[in-house]
């Protein structure tokens, strides 16, 4: 009997120990583990931020460079529209002026064949 009032005076005293109040200062290994991850996720996160903003940087220049690419096509293209367009007015009246200098040959052929069927 006294052997087992030894043993369960220890288990108090073990378990007293145990429990005994820290500083409030003092972290716990849970609280030194969650600190560790915490840091280890903020180098992370520095380490990461330069590139990352680098590369941001690099996407807006390709995007402006993408636009002022798209807005000159749309001005050739509209340029070429234009000469286009006044090529082909300029066509059309070349025909009506070949137009009308043949008929006026055909008509003058046709008074020389009036003319000399006389």
């Amino acid at each position: 009997m006294k052997t087992m009032t030894m043993l369960g005076a220890l288990l108090v005293l073990a378990v007293a120990a145990g429990c005994s109040p820290r500083d409030e200062d003092e972290a716990g290994p849970a609280q030194k583990a969650g600190k560790a991850i915490d840091d280890a996720g903020d180098k992370v996160a520095r380490e990461l931020r330069e590139p990352l903003e680098k590369a941001d940087e690099a996407a807006k220049r390709v995007a402006e460079r993408a636009d002022e690419a798209r807005d000159r096509l749309a001005e050739r293209t509209e340029e070429a529209r234009e000469k286009i367009k006044d090529a082909t007015d300029e066509a059309g009246r070349g025909l009506q002026k070949a137009g009308t200098v043949v008929g006026e040959k055909v008509e003058r052929a046709g008074e020389k064949m009036q003319e000399s069927a006389k």
